[in-house]
């Protein structure tokens, strides 16, 4: 994974850099946490198929 990614920033309603903040492996796989670089907005990505910053369809 990505120390950076840019992605949508629902916080500041535009693309930003996303930082790695943490990670660490459960027994899913790897968890890795990201924070905006602007305003701090957070979200979690276990093993690249939970993400809780990922919106509804």
């Amino acid at each position: 994974m990505d120390a950076e990614i840019v992605r949508f920033c629902p916080e500041c309603g535009t693309e930003r850099t996303f930082y790695q903040c943490a990670r660490t492996t459960l027994h899913l796989g790897p968890k890795v946490k990201y924070r905006c670089s602007e305003c701090s907005y957070g979200f979690v990505r276990i093993d690249e198929v939970v993400d809780t910053g990922a919106t509804a369809d």
